[in-house]
């Protein structure tokens, strides 16, 4: 059974055609990029296969259901970090915990702190656990809400520009911990990124997308000269030969 299956999407915001004619199916254990300038229809189309937004026409499943009749624990999610309140007085441990009981857990039991530790453990920041938000770098911060969001082994995890916010360096280890825990667990990986040269080196998929879709495949096939400049209206330097660890 495919992961996610999508047949004739479209979706309008009033009058405004914001998506168009979108189709694809997306394999088990794969690392998919949704890449596309700014407008696109890269959140809309996350905010749709995350069942928080309902579409205008087409066919969407995910894992043979419609977004939002999802198993929750089937699917992880993780926010750019520049949208989250790291003044809020809460422990890394607290943040990773509230991936398990869907609310902000004031008491943390110990088969739950062992399962919170243990996804720490996995992005290497389980020497994070008892520090505050506010005390965390980007990247650090970014590596936690890594471990929220698999602290549950999803089989789908979705990431809105997971760079958004984080230097160069940390930015390299979170796409290494990314294929990491995909080669470990199994796992589908759905990245929305504008960064083309990203999707390149670490993606099996790309759906190029600017409102309607551009073209899906491989790297190679979809991140084409023609595709990019039909996307962005121009291009970059990109290598064609995807990275592997």
């Amino acid at each position: 059974m495919p992961v996610i299956e999508i047949k004739n999407l479209s979706f309008n915001y009033g009058e405004i055609k914001v998506l168009e004619d979108i189709n694809l199916t997306v394999p088990e254990n794969s690392f998919v990029s949704i890449v596309g300038p700014n407008g696109a229809g890269k959140t809309t189309l996350m905010k749709i296969l995350l069942g928080l937004v309902e579409y205008t026409k087409g066919e969407v499943k995910i894992f043979g259901n419609n977004p939002d009749k999802v198993d929750p624990s089937l699917v992880g999610y993780v926010p750019q970090i520049k949208t989250m309140d790291r003044s809020f007085p809460a422990l890394a441990i607290e943040l990773v915990l509230s991936g398990i009981t869907r609310r902000w857990p004031w008491f943390i039991k110990g088969e739950q702190r062992k399962k919170a530790l243990g996804a720490l453990s996995l992005v290497n920041a389980d020497k994070l656990a008892n520090r505050t938000l506010s005390e965390l770098s980007g990247g650090e911060l970014q590596r936690v809400c890594l471990a929220r969001s698999i602290v549950r082994n999803p089989k789908l995890v979705v990431l809105d520009e997971p760079a958004s916010g984080i230097d160069a360096i940390g930015e390299a280890d979170l796409y290494n911990l990314l294929e990491s825990y995909q080669r470990q667990s199994g796992a589908t990986i759905l990245m929305i990124t504008h960064d083309w040269h990203v999707a390149n080196h670490h993606s099996d998929f790309v759906l190029l997308l600017n409102r309607k879709q551009v073209s899906f495949g491989p790297p190679a096939e979809s991140l084409s000269e023609q595709n990019l400049r039909f996307a962005f209206g121009h291009i970059g330097h990109i290598h064609k030969n995807k990275i592997t660890n």
